[in-house]
Protein backbone atom coordinates (compact mmCIF):
# COMPACT_ATOMS: atom_id res chain seq x y z
CA UNK A 1 0.00 0.00 0.00
CA UNK A 2 2.34 2.85 1.09
CA UNK A 3 2.69 5.75 3.33
CA UNK A 4 3.72 9.04 3.72
CA UNK A 5 5.09 11.80 6.06
CA UNK A 6 5.76 15.46 5.69
CA UNK A 7 6.74 18.65 7.80
CA UNK A 8 7.25 22.31 7.80
CA UNK A 9 8.68 23.50 10.54
CA UNK A 10 10.60 27.12 12.27
CA UNK A 11 13.22 25.16 12.96
CA UNK A 12 15.51 22.03 10.89
CA UNK A 13 12.78 19.18 10.30
CA UNK A 14 15.57 16.55 9.43
CA UNK A 15 14.57 14.64 12.43
CA UNK A 16 11.12 14.58 12.48
CA UNK A 17 10.84 13.43 9.54
CA UNK A 18 13.11 10.66 9.62
CA UNK A 19 11.20 9.08 12.67
CA UNK A 20 8.07 10.21 10.93
CA UNK A 21 8.48 8.38 7.74
CA UNK A 22 9.87 5.07 9.54
CA UNK A 23 6.00 5.14 11.39
CA UNK A 24 4.76 4.36 8.14
CA UNK A 25 6.95 1.06 7.71
CA UNK A 26 4.39 -1.19 8.19
CA UNK A 27 2.49 -0.41 5.03
CA UNK A 28 5.29 -1.20 2.53
CA UNK A 29 8.16 -2.98 2.04
CA UNK A 30 9.78 -2.16 -1.35
CA UNK A 31 11.32 1.22 -1.34
CA UNK A 32 11.73 4.57 1.20
CA UNK A 33 12.54 8.11 0.49
CA UNK A 34 13.16 10.75 1.85
CA UNK A 35 13.92 15.13 0.00
CA UNK A 36 13.93 17.92 2.17
CA UNK A 37 14.39 21.98 0.40
CA UNK A 38 16.49 23.89 2.21
CA UNK A 39 15.44 27.69 1.42
CA UNK A 40 18.97 29.29 2.37
CA UNK A 41 20.53 27.56 -0.84
CA UNK A 42 17.44 26.83 -2.76
CA UNK A 43 18.13 23.34 -3.38
CA UNK A 44 16.76 19.90 -2.90
CA UNK A 45 18.13 17.01 -1.09
CA UNK A 46 16.97 13.59 -1.64
CA UNK A 47 17.52 9.66 -1.23
CA UNK A 48 15.94 7.34 -2.25
CA UNK A 49 16.66 3.60 -1.38
CA UNK A 50 15.52 -0.41 -1.40
CA UNK A 51 14.26 -1.71 1.52
CA UNK A 52 12.90 -4.86 0.41
CA UNK A 53 16.23 -6.48 2.83
CA UNK A 54 16.79 -3.66 5.14
CA UNK A 55 14.76 -1.56 7.57
CA UNK A 56 13.91 2.36 6.66
CA UNK A 57 15.93 3.42 9.66
CA UNK A 58 19.51 1.68 8.99
CA UNK A 59 19.09 2.60 5.07
CA UNK A 60 18.85 6.40 6.00
CA UNK A 61 20.33 7.06 9.63
CA UNK A 62 23.69 7.97 8.44
CA UNK A 63 22.48 10.36 5.43
CA UNK A 64 20.75 12.36 7.76
CA UNK A 65 22.76 14.89 7.93
CA UNK A 66 22.63 15.87 4.12
CA UNK A 67 18.49 16.55 4.71
CA UNK A 68 18.94 20.25 5.98
CA UNK A 69 16.06 22.68 5.37
CA UNK A 70 12.86 23.34 7.20
CA UNK A 71 10.45 21.14 4.98
CA UNK A 72 10.73 17.56 3.37
CA UNK A 73 8.44 15.44 2.67
CA UNK A 74 9.39 11.41 2.79
CA UNK A 75 7.26 8.26 1.45
CA UNK A 76 7.66 4.00 2.14
CA UNK A 77 6.40 3.07 -1.30
CA UNK A 78 5.49 -0.38 -2.46
CA UNK A 79 5.30 0.29 -6.22
CA UNK A 80 7.95 2.80 -7.39
CA UNK A 81 11.15 4.66 -6.51
CA UNK A 82 10.14 8.27 -4.72
CA UNK A 83 9.98 11.38 -4.29
CA UNK A 84 10.48 12.52 -7.77
CA UNK A 85 12.09 15.99 -8.52
CA UNK A 86 10.29 18.41 -11.47
CA UNK A 87 10.94 21.94 -12.46
CA UNK A 88 7.84 23.00 -14.69
CA UNK A 89 6.17 25.87 -14.98
CA UNK A 90 4.82 25.73 -11.81
CA UNK A 91 8.14 25.94 -10.23
CA UNK A 92 10.40 23.40 -8.40
CA UNK A 93 9.10 21.03 -6.56
CA UNK A 94 9.14 17.57 -4.94
CA UNK A 95 6.20 14.76 -5.03
CA UNK A 96 5.60 11.65 -3.12
CA UNK A 97 2.43 9.45 -3.87
CA UNK A 98 -0.16 6.10 -2.24
CA UNK A 99 -1.71 5.46 -5.10
CA UNK A 100 -3.15 2.65 -7.60
CA UNK A 101 -3.22 3.83 -11.33
CA UNK A 102 -5.37 1.27 -13.07
CA UNK A 103 -4.90 2.39 -16.53
CA UNK A 104 -1.39 3.62 -16.62
CA UNK A 105 -0.73 2.12 -20.19
CA UNK A 106 -3.82 4.46 -21.46
CA UNK A 107 -2.32 7.67 -19.79
CA UNK A 108 1.62 7.03 -20.93
CA UNK A 109 0.14 6.37 -24.34
CA UNK A 110 -1.93 9.85 -23.79
CA UNK A 111 1.18 11.31 -23.03
CA UNK A 112 4.17 10.17 -25.31
CA UNK A 113 1.23 10.89 -28.06
CA UNK A 114 1.65 14.77 -26.76
CA UNK A 115 5.23 14.39 -27.40
CA UNK A 116 5.92 14.53 -23.51
CA UNK A 117 8.31 11.88 -22.51
CA UNK A 118 9.43 9.77 -19.38
CA UNK A 119 12.24 10.01 -17.83
CA UNK A 120 12.21 7.80 -14.53
CA UNK A 121 11.86 4.01 -14.91
CA UNK A 122 10.59 1.27 -12.36
CA UNK A 123 11.84 -2.36 -13.99
CA UNK A 124 11.48 -0.86 -17.48
CA UNK A 125 8.14 0.44 -16.97
CA UNK A 126 6.76 4.00 -16.18
CA UNK A 127 7.20 5.44 -12.94
CA UNK A 128 4.15 6.34 -11.96
CA UNK A 129 4.35 9.41 -9.02
CA UNK A 130 6.24 10.71 -12.53
CA UNK A 131 3.29 9.75 -14.40
CA UNK A 132 1.47 11.82 -11.90
CA UNK A 133 3.31 14.86 -11.59
CA UNK A 134 3.21 15.47 -15.55
CA UNK A 135 -0.99 15.53 -15.16
CA UNK A 136 -0.29 17.93 -12.49
CA UNK A 137 2.21 20.31 -14.18
CA UNK A 138 -0.32 20.55 -17.21
CA UNK A 139 -2.42 22.53 -15.05
CA UNK A 140 -2.62 26.52 -14.67
CA UNK A 141 -1.58 25.98 -10.62
CA UNK A 142 -1.18 23.26 -8.47
CA UNK A 143 -5.05 22.81 -7.72
CA UNK A 144 -5.97 22.69 -11.22
CA UNK A 145 -3.09 20.03 -11.95
CA UNK A 146 -4.06 18.00 -9.25
CA UNK A 147 -7.77 18.11 -10.43
CA UNK A 148 -6.32 17.27 -13.51
CA UNK A 149 -5.27 14.54 -11.94
CA UNK A 150 -8.36 13.32 -9.97
CA UNK A 151 -10.27 13.66 -13.68
CA UNK A 152 -7.96 11.21 -15.72
CA UNK A 153 -6.64 8.21 -12.78
CA UNK A 154 -8.46 5.24 -12.56
CA UNK A 155 -7.76 3.79 -8.93
CA UNK A 156 -6.75 5.96 -6.61
CA UNK A 157 -3.63 8.56 -5.39
CA UNK A 158 -3.27 10.47 -2.28
CA UNK A 159 -0.26 13.04 -2.65
CA UNK A 160 2.34 15.85 -0.97
CA UNK A 161 3.96 17.71 -2.93
CA UNK A 162 6.89 19.84 -1.49
CA UNK A 163 7.44 23.09 -3.25
CA UNK A 164 9.86 26.46 -2.39
CA UNK A 165 7.28 27.78 0.25
CA UNK A 166 5.52 24.91 1.78
CA UNK A 167 3.81 21.79 1.17
CA UNK A 168 0.75 20.75 -0.73
CA UNK A 169 -1.25 17.88 0.84
CA UNK A 170 -3.78 16.42 -1.33
CA UNK A 171 -6.00 13.25 -0.56
CA UNK A 172 -7.96 11.10 -2.92
CA UNK A 173 -10.79 12.57 -4.65
CA UNK A 174 -12.90 9.43 -2.78
CA UNK A 175 -10.61 9.47 -0.02
CA UNK A 176 -9.72 6.11 -0.54
CA UNK A 177 -6.54 6.02 1.77
CA UNK A 178 -6.07 8.85 4.39
CA UNK A 179 -4.04 11.95 5.15
CA UNK A 180 -3.88 13.06 9.24
CA UNK A 181 -2.67 16.60 10.23
CA UNK A 182 -0.77 17.06 13.00
CA UNK A 183 0.51 20.29 14.71
CA UNK A 184 2.64 21.47 17.39
CA UNK A 185 4.80 24.74 18.63
CA UNK A 186 6.09 26.27 15.41
CA UNK A 187 5.78 23.00 12.99
CA UNK A 188 2.72 20.94 11.11
CA UNK A 189 3.15 17.83 9.63
CA UNK A 190 0.89 15.71 7.51
CA UNK A 191 0.95 11.69 7.22
CA UNK A 192 -1.17 8.67 6.24
CA UNK A 193 -0.78 7.09 9.79
CA UNK A 194 -1.71 9.44 12.95
CA UNK A 195 0.40 7.27 15.24
CA UNK A 196 3.56 8.71 13.76
CA UNK A 197 2.39 11.92 15.47
CA UNK A 198 2.51 10.99 19.49
CA UNK A 199 6.57 10.77 19.89
CA UNK A 200 7.19 13.58 18.29
CA UNK A 201 5.27 15.90 19.99
CA UNK A 202 2.31 16.46 17.53
CA UNK A 203 -1.20 16.30 17.96
CA UNK A 204 -4.13 15.62 15.34
CA UNK A 205 -5.02 18.66 14.32
CA UNK A 206 -7.85 17.60 11.82
CA UNK A 207 -8.60 14.59 8.88
CA UNK A 208 -8.04 15.71 5.08
CA UNK A 209 -11.31 15.35 3.25
CA UNK A 210 -11.82 13.79 0.02
CA UNK A 211 -10.35 15.14 -2.87
CA UNK A 212 -9.69 18.28 -0.55
CA UNK A 213 -6.05 20.26 -1.02
CA UNK A 214 -4.37 21.95 1.77
CA UNK A 215 -1.16 24.69 1.49
CA UNK A 216 0.90 23.58 5.11
CA UNK A 217 3.67 26.33 5.98
CA UNK A 218 5.07 26.37 9.46
CA UNK A 219 2.58 29.35 10.67
CA UNK A 220 -0.20 27.74 9.11
CA UNK A 221 -2.93 25.91 6.81
CA UNK A 222 -4.77 27.55 4.22
CA UNK A 223 -7.42 25.65 1.99
CA UNK A 224 -6.79 25.69 -1.90
CA UNK A 225 -9.73 23.25 -2.58
CA UNK A 226 -13.02 22.11 -0.43
CA UNK A 227 -13.55 18.25 0.26
CA UNK A 228 -15.84 16.14 -2.15
CA UNK A 229 -19.17 14.77 -0.29
CA UNK A 230 -18.43 11.52 -1.36
CA UNK A 231 -16.15 9.32 1.01
CA UNK A 232 -15.21 5.61 0.03
CA UNK A 233 -12.05 5.30 2.65
CA UNK A 234 -10.57 1.21 2.81
CA UNK A 235 -12.42 -0.33 5.39
CA UNK A 236 -9.51 -2.47 5.13
CA UNK A 237 -7.59 -0.10 6.93
CA UNK A 238 -9.30 -1.08 10.28
CA UNK A 239 -8.75 -4.82 9.50
CA UNK A 240 -5.07 -5.50 8.43
CA UNK A 241 -3.35 -2.13 7.16
CA UNK A 242 -3.60 0.13 10.13
CA UNK A 243 -1.02 0.58 12.91
CA UNK A 244 -3.63 -0.22 16.30
CA UNK A 245 -2.67 3.51 18.31
CA UNK A 246 -3.42 4.96 14.11
CA UNK A 247 -6.88 7.09 13.65
CA UNK A 248 -9.06 7.74 10.10
CA UNK A 249 -12.01 9.96 10.57
CA UNK A 250 -11.47 10.14 14.11
CA UNK A 251 -11.80 6.50 14.62
CA UNK A 252 -9.17 4.34 16.02
CA UNK A 253 -7.66 0.70 15.00
CA UNK A 254 -7.78 -0.65 17.60
CA UNK A 255 -11.05 0.01 18.88
CA UNK A 256 -12.57 -1.11 15.67
CA UNK A 257 -10.69 -4.38 15.93
CA UNK A 258 -11.84 -4.46 19.70
CA UNK A 259 -15.20 -3.94 19.05
CA UNK A 260 -15.62 -6.21 16.02
CA UNK A 261 -14.27 -9.18 18.29
CA UNK A 262 -16.84 -8.35 21.39
CA UNK A 263 -19.74 -8.47 18.68
CA UNK A 264 -18.42 -11.88 18.09
CA UNK A 265 -17.59 -13.08 21.29
CA UNK A 266 -21.26 -11.95 22.47
CA UNK A 267 -23.02 -14.60 20.25
CA UNK A 268 -20.52 -17.52 20.15
CA UNK A 269 -21.25 -19.95 22.58
CA UNK A 270 -17.88 -22.47 21.38
CA UNK A 271 -16.43 -24.77 23.69
CA UNK A 272 -12.93 -23.91 24.25
CA UNK A 273 -10.10 -22.94 26.83
CA UNK A 274 -8.77 -19.75 25.37
CA UNK A 275 -8.28 -17.58 23.22
CA UNK A 276 -5.66 -16.22 21.24
CA UNK A 277 -4.68 -13.46 18.85
CA UNK A 278 -2.25 -14.12 15.73
CA UNK A 279 -0.10 -10.67 16.00
CA UNK A 280 -0.21 -8.53 15.35
CA UNK A 281 -3.32 -7.26 13.69
CA UNK A 282 -5.52 -10.19 15.45
CA UNK A 283 -4.83 -9.46 18.57
CA UNK A 284 -6.85 -6.41 19.17
CA UNK A 285 -9.63 -8.39 17.98
CA UNK A 286 -9.08 -11.54 20.01
CA UNK A 287 -8.99 -9.59 23.18
CA UNK A 288 -12.72 -8.34 22.26
CA UNK A 289 -13.43 -12.09 21.51
CA UNK A 290 -12.23 -13.56 24.88
CA UNK A 291 -14.02 -10.34 26.70
CA UNK A 292 -17.29 -11.48 24.74
CA UNK A 293 -16.99 -14.99 25.51
CA UNK A 294 -16.07 -14.89 29.01
CA UNK A 295 -12.77 -16.70 28.41
CA UNK A 296 -9.25 -16.14 28.93
CA UNK A 297 -7.18 -14.94 26.65
CA UNK A 298 -3.72 -16.32 26.34
CA UNK A 299 -0.42 -15.40 24.44
CA UNK A 300 -0.36 -18.94 23.02
CA UNK A 301 1.45 -17.50 19.38
CA UNK A 302 4.04 -14.48 19.37
CA UNK A 303 5.33 -12.89 16.78
CA UNK A 304 9.26 -12.56 17.14
CA UNK A 305 10.60 -9.28 15.02
CA UNK A 306 9.04 -7.29 12.84
CA UNK A 307 11.71 -7.56 9.94
CA UNK A 308 9.59 -10.16 8.60
CA UNK A 309 7.31 -8.64 6.03
CA UNK A 310 3.36 -8.97 5.59
CA UNK A 311 2.87 -12.08 4.60
CA UNK A 312 1.57 -11.63 1.52
CA UNK A 313 3.70 -9.39 0.16
CA UNK A 314 6.78 -11.50 -1.55
CA UNK A 315 6.05 -11.77 -4.90
CA UNK A 316 7.28 -15.88 -4.78
CA UNK A 317 4.64 -18.27 -3.60
CA UNK A 318 7.12 -20.07 -1.87
CA UNK A 319 9.11 -16.98 0.07
CA UNK A 320 5.70 -16.05 1.25
CA UNK A 321 5.13 -19.68 2.97
CA UNK A 322 8.98 -19.04 4.55
CA UNK A 323 7.52 -15.68 5.87
CA UNK A 324 3.58 -17.03 7.16
CA UNK A 325 5.77 -19.98 9.11
CA UNK A 326 8.87 -18.24 10.33
CA UNK A 327 7.34 -14.68 11.70
CA UNK A 328 5.25 -16.13 14.08
CA UNK A 329 6.85 -18.62 17.28
CA UNK A 330 4.57 -20.88 19.28
CA UNK A 331 4.29 -21.43 23.14
CA UNK A 332 4.01 -25.28 23.86
CA UNK A 333 3.48 -25.06 26.97
CA UNK A 334 0.39 -22.12 26.17
CA UNK A 335 -1.06 -24.67 23.32
CA UNK A 336 -0.70 -28.55 24.42
CA UNK A 337 -3.82 -30.04 25.39
CA UNK A 338 -6.34 -26.85 24.88
CA UNK A 339 -8.98 -26.17 22.74
CA UNK A 340 -7.68 -23.11 21.35
CA UNK A 341 -9.70 -19.97 19.90
CA UNK A 342 -7.71 -17.81 17.80
CA UNK A 343 -8.01 -14.95 15.66
CA UNK A 344 -6.79 -13.52 12.82
CA UNK A 345 -7.36 -10.31 10.57
CA UNK A 346 -8.27 -12.06 6.99
CA UNK A 347 -7.37 -15.10 5.11
CA UNK A 348 -6.72 -14.33 1.37
CA UNK A 349 -4.41 -17.24 0.27
CA UNK A 350 -5.00 -19.64 2.83
CA UNK A 351 -1.20 -20.17 2.97
CA UNK A 352 -1.10 -18.44 6.51
CA UNK A 353 -3.64 -20.39 7.49
CA UNK A 354 -2.92 -23.70 6.48
CA UNK A 355 0.90 -23.27 8.08
CA UNK A 356 -0.85 -21.91 11.14
CA UNK A 357 -3.21 -24.73 11.53
CA UNK A 358 -0.62 -26.93 11.23
CA UNK A 359 1.64 -25.26 13.89
CA UNK A 360 -1.02 -25.73 16.07
CA UNK A 361 -2.02 -29.17 15.77
CA UNK A 362 1.96 -30.12 15.68
CA UNK A 363 2.21 -28.30 18.92
CA UNK A 364 -0.36 -30.47 21.16
CA UNK A 365 -3.28 -28.59 20.50
CA UNK A 366 -6.83 -30.56 21.01
CA UNK A 367 -9.37 -28.45 19.11
CA UNK A 368 -8.71 -25.68 16.76
CA UNK A 369 -11.13 -23.20 16.12
CA UNK A 370 -10.86 -19.91 14.38
CA UNK A 371 -11.94 -16.13 14.21
CA UNK A 372 -11.87 -13.83 11.19
CA UNK A 373 -12.10 -9.82 12.03
CA UNK A 374 -13.23 -9.51 8.24
CA UNK A 375 -15.77 -11.19 6.03
CA UNK A 376 -14.44 -13.46 3.44
CA UNK A 377 -12.12 -11.76 0.51
CA UNK A 378 -14.06 -12.19 -2.90
CA UNK A 379 -13.08 -9.33 -5.09
CA UNK A 380 -9.72 -7.71 -5.71
CA UNK A 381 -9.01 -4.58 -5.12
CA UNK A 382 -8.92 -2.65 -7.92
CA UNK A 383 -8.60 0.64 -5.85
CA UNK A 384 -5.33 0.86 -3.61
CA UNK A 385 -1.86 -1.33 -3.76
CA UNK A 386 -3.28 -4.43 -2.25
CA UNK A 387 -1.45 -7.72 -3.33
CA UNK A 388 -4.78 -9.74 -3.92
CA UNK A 389 -5.69 -6.85 -6.59
CA UNK A 390 -3.49 -8.74 -9.10
CA UNK A 391 -6.09 -11.97 -9.63
CA UNK A 392 -9.05 -12.83 -7.94
CA UNK A 393 -8.08 -16.93 -8.50
CA UNK A 394 -5.11 -15.74 -5.78
CA UNK A 395 -8.05 -15.74 -3.29
CA UNK A 396 -9.07 -19.20 -1.45
CA UNK A 397 -12.87 -18.07 -1.73
CA UNK A 398 -12.49 -18.00 -5.31
CA UNK A 399 -11.03 -20.82 -6.17
CA UNK A 400 -13.11 -22.88 -3.52
CA UNK A 401 -16.35 -20.69 -5.56
CA UNK A 402 -14.29 -22.29 -9.00
CA UNK A 403 -14.98 -25.69 -7.17
CA UNK A 404 -18.37 -25.58 -6.22
CA UNK A 405 -19.69 -23.88 -9.27
CA UNK A 406 -17.06 -24.79 -12.22
CA UNK A 407 -16.63 -21.10 -12.89
CA UNK A 408 -14.79 -18.69 -10.26
CA UNK A 409 -17.37 -15.53 -11.69
CA UNK A 410 -20.98 -17.85 -11.09
CA UNK A 411 -23.32 -16.85 -8.48
CA UNK A 412 -20.40 -14.46 -6.69
CA UNK A 413 -23.21 -12.45 -5.23
CA UNK A 414 -24.39 -15.34 -3.12
CA UNK A 415 -21.43 -16.38 -1.65
CA UNK A 416 -20.29 -12.59 -1.18
CA UNK A 417 -23.76 -12.85 1.40
CA UNK A 418 -23.40 -13.58 5.03
CA UNK A 419 -25.68 -16.17 6.06
CA UNK A 420 -26.55 -17.22 2.26
CA UNK A 421 -26.48 -21.56 1.44
CA UNK A 422 -23.76 -21.04 -0.59
CA UNK A 423 -21.71 -18.52 1.58
CA UNK A 424 -22.11 -21.52 4.48
CA UNK A 425 -20.90 -23.54 1.80
CA UNK A 426 -17.95 -22.20 1.04
CA UNK A 427 -17.27 -21.44 4.94
CA UNK A 428 -17.83 -25.30 5.02
CA UNK A 429 -15.32 -26.12 2.44
CA UNK A 430 -12.64 -23.42 3.75
CA UNK A 431 -13.26 -24.97 7.23
CA UNK A 432 -13.29 -28.77 6.52
CA UNK A 433 -9.95 -28.08 4.12
CA UNK A 434 -7.67 -26.85 7.11
CA UNK A 435 -9.32 -29.06 9.29
CA UNK A 436 -10.65 -26.85 11.99
CA UNK A 437 -13.20 -27.29 14.57
CA UNK A 438 -15.19 -24.04 13.47
CA UNK A 439 -14.46 -20.99 10.97
CA UNK A 440 -16.33 -18.18 11.18
CA UNK A 441 -16.13 -14.75 9.67
CA UNK A 442 -16.62 -11.31 10.72
CA UNK A 443 -20.16 -10.33 9.21
CA UNK A 444 -19.56 -7.17 7.08
CA UNK A 445 -22.55 -5.40 8.88
CA UNK A 446 -20.38 -6.04 12.41
CA UNK A 447 -17.84 -4.66 10.68
CA UNK A 448 -19.40 -1.39 9.56
CA UNK A 449 -21.10 -1.16 12.80
CA UNK A 450 -17.93 -1.30 14.62
CA UNK A 451 -15.75 1.24 12.11
CA UNK A 452 -19.17 3.82 13.16
CA UNK A 453 -18.93 5.52 9.75
CA UNK A 454 -22.10 5.33 7.47
CA UNK A 455 -21.92 2.62 5.15
CA UNK A 456 -21.96 4.35 2.02
CA UNK A 457 -19.13 6.29 3.49
CA UNK A 458 -16.72 3.04 3.66
CA UNK A 459 -15.21 1.12 0.54
CA UNK A 460 -16.09 -2.04 1.17
CA UNK A 461 -15.54 -3.53 -2.25
CA UNK A 462 -13.16 -5.87 -1.34
CA UNK A 463 -16.38 -8.21 0.64
CA UNK A 464 -19.30 -7.29 -1.27
CA UNK A 465 -18.23 -5.53 -4.93
CA UNK A 466 -19.86 -2.66 -3.56
CA UNK A 467 -18.04 0.60 -4.40
CA UNK A 468 -17.81 4.07 -6.15
CA UNK A 469 -16.00 2.68 -9.56
CA UNK A 470 -15.74 4.36 -12.77
CA UNK A 471 -19.39 5.24 -13.75
CA UNK A 472 -18.84 9.20 -13.46
CA UNK A 473 -21.26 12.13 -12.40
CA UNK A 474 -20.78 15.69 -12.95
CA UNK A 475 -19.63 17.50 -10.07
CA UNK A 476 -20.49 21.43 -9.43
CA UNK A 477 -16.87 21.99 -8.21
CA UNK A 478 -15.07 23.51 -11.20
CA UNK A 479 -16.43 21.06 -13.48
CA UNK A 480 -14.79 18.32 -12.10
CA UNK A 481 -15.76 14.94 -13.13
CA UNK A 482 -15.38 12.42 -10.30
CA UNK A 483 -16.64 8.80 -9.88
CA UNK A 484 -20.08 8.23 -7.92
CA UNK A 485 -21.33 5.68 -5.53
CA UNK A 486 -22.76 2.80 -7.11
CA UNK A 487 -22.19 -1.30 -7.84
CA UNK A 488 -19.27 -2.12 -10.62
Amino acid sequence: MGGFFGTVSRAECATDLFYGTDYNSHLGTKSGGMVTYNQEEGRFARSIHNLENEYFRSRFEDELPKFKGNSGIGVISDTDPQPIIFNSHLGRFSIVTVAKVNNMKELEDMMLEAKHHFGEQNSGQTNQTELIAMLIVQGSDFVDGIENVYRHIKGSCSMLILTENGIIAARDALGRTPIVIGKKEGAYAATSESSSFPNLDYEIDRYVGPGEILHITADGIKQLRKPNDEMQICSFLWVYYGFPTSNYEGVNVEEVRFKSGLAMGKTDDSEIDCVCGIPSSGVGMALGVSEGMGKPYHRAISKYTPTWPRSFTPQRQEMRRLVAKMKLIPNHAMLDGKRLLFCDDSIVRGTQLRDNVKMLYDYGVKEAHVRISCPPLIYACPFINFSISKSEMELITRRVIEELEGDSHKNVEAYATTGSPEYNKMVEVIRARFGLNSLKFNPLETLVESIGLPKCKICTHCFDGSSCFYKEKNSQRKGLTLPFNDNE
